[in-house]
This record gives C-alpha cells, sequence and structure tokens, in this order.
C-alpha cells in the first residue's frame, strides 16, 4: 500500500440513490445528471488497481438521533425525515461503490469527518500522507475534508466529476473555493500515486 487514501464520502442511500429519501431531491437530481455514482465507481477501481488504500465516511444517527444537533440548519431536518438512521438501508453506502475487506471505515456525526472521529488516528497509524477525495456535497463534507486536511497537513486532490451539490452552481462555487486548498483533478484523469 501507498501513503495515500481514496475517501468516499457521505455516499450513502439516503443521499444519493434513487430510492432514498433525497433521491429526488436537488441533490439527487445533480447526482443522476453528473453521473457521479458511475464517476465513483471508476475511480475506485482505479485507486485499488493502483494499491491506494480506501476509506469510506458515512454520516449517520443512532437510531433515537442522540448525537444529532436538532437545531442545526444542516442537521435539524434529518431526526424529523428519520435518513440516515444507523442499521437502516438508507445509512448503507451505495451498492454500486461497496466497501471490502481492509477499507477504512469512518462514521461521523458532524459536516467534517474529522470532527470527533477515528479518522486521523486511522490515516497516521497507516502512514497516510495523500488523500484523494470526492463525495456529496461538494459545499459540505467535501469543503470540510480539504480544508480540515489541508490544515493538518495533507496533500489534498479533489475528484471534481465524483462530487455533487445540491445545484451546479453550487458545486461550481465550492471547488471554485477549493483550488486554494488542493489539487483538483478527475476521475478519467487522476494518477493514484
Amino acid at each position: 500500500m501507498t501513503e495515500a487514501v481514496y475517501l468516499v464520502l457521505d455516499m450513502e442511500n439516503d443521499l444519493v440513490h434513487d430510492d432514498g429519501l433525497a433521491g429526488r431531491s436537488p441533490l439527487g437530481d445533480q447526482v443522476r445528471s453528473r453521473g457521479i455514482i458511475v464517476s465513483t465507481a471508476r475511480a475506485l477501481d482505479k485507486a485499488r488497481a493502483a494499491g491506494i488504500r480506501v476509506g469510506y465516511v458515512r454520516v449517520a444517527f443512532s437510531p433515537d438521533y442522540a448525537e444529532c444537533p436538532l437545531a442545526s440548519p444542516v442537521f435539524g431536518g434529518i431526526a424529523k425525515s428519520g435518513m440516515l438512521k444507523l442499521g437502516t438501508w438508507g445509512s448503507e453506502v451505495h451498492p454500486a461503490l461497496a466497501s471490502r475487506p481492509g477499507d477504512l471505515m469512518i462514521l461521523k456525526h458532524r459536516v467534517s469527518p474529522f470532527y470527533s472521529t477515528t479518522l486521523e488516528a486511522q490515516l497516521r497509524a497507516q502512514g497516510i500522507k495523500r488523500i484523494y477525495c470526492s463525495g456529496v456535497s461538494t459545499q459540505a463534507v467535501v469543503q470540510a475534508t480539504v480544508r480540515d486536511g489541508h490544515d493538518r497537513d495533507y496533500e489534498m486532490i479533489v475528484l471534481e466529476d465524483c462530487c455533487a451539490a445540491h445545484s451546479a452552481e453550487e458545486h461550481a462555487n465550492s471547488i471554485g473555493s477549493l483550488k486554494r486548498f488542493c489539487t483538483v483533478t478527475t476521475s478519467a484523469e487522476v494518477i493514484f500515486s
């Protein structure tokens, strides 16, 4: 294995599957129109073929939503809708992007995968220095991952065609602002090393 990881961010059924609770939302529409699932599957195959470690970050909550900040503009509606409940189909990674034994698994309860999780401990234990990442949504978990990873001295690389936001404009604005903190590439152009 190399000193790099490809983190697949929040690609859970409730958020990205056609039958998920957000499947017919503006985010779901962007996931479909941009071909995010196909691009991410292609990137996963490339990363694995190059010997790059793969990790999955999921946002999910206990059945009683004890970790969910109900006053949050981001998370407040999740408990009401029943989304992202641990132990349900909706909190699992999309089946086209399935994990394999040995993949890193990170469960989070906030936007950033570094906040109150085991992510950094796992990265340090594996000697990771470079993070490739993609997922939904661009303006939330992708931005948080890049900014927090950058400030922890990781080399950050975003696969732009494997990311989506609630609108094309929001995605483009997010990618534009991230270019100060990372390298932006695509699943077709990326060279995993």
